[in-house]
């Protein structure tokens, strides 16, 4: 064989196979992606804790492509009278920016503002009396503004 033959036939195989590989689907997101993201966005004390469960290994569900970055609370206190309220806030945005994301954030809109409302709460239960009267005020505050403006 030839010296440009073969040239020519080495070239020919760099060419396919870099077009082969260029042609190669992304690393696929698992299938169960929504089921996860579902799980993760539940009113529930088990489903909050999934979630922080997770925000702690994030590395872990890095084929999920899941967007992880948070603004807290965005223009509204994170500790509100020293009521920590920003890991709350925190899966909020998780739950919006995720199915945002997916194109179903109108379907989940609701769920996701409840779970909101119930994981502030769960913030509240740990007060007692007055404290955790105006807890829950400021809960149910959070609540509507994002409920209404959300």
């Amino acid at each position: 064989m030839s010296r440009r033959f073969a040239a020519a036939l080495s070239a020919s195989a760099m060419t396919v196979t870099a077009l082969v590989a260029a042609a190669a689907p992304a690393q696929a997101v698992p299938a169960d992606k929504s089921k996860v993201l579902s799980g993760w966005t539940q009113a529930d004390a088990g489903s909050y804790s999934g979630w922080l469960a997770a925000r702690g290994s994030q590395g872990k569900w890095a084929a999920y492509a899941f967007d992880w970055s948070t603004d807290y609370c965005s223009k509204s206190p994170d500790n509100p009278f020293g009521f920590p309220f920003e890991t709350s806030c925190a899966r909020h945005d998780f739950g919006y920016r995720n199915y945002k994301k997916a194109g179903t954030f109108a379907a989940n809109k609701p769920r996701l503002d409840s779970a909101l409302y119930a994981d502030l709460k769960r913030v509240c239960a740990k007060y007692g009396g007055a404290k955790k009267t105006s807890c829950n005020a400021l809960a149910w505050t959070y609540y509507e503004a994002v409920k209404n403006l959300g």
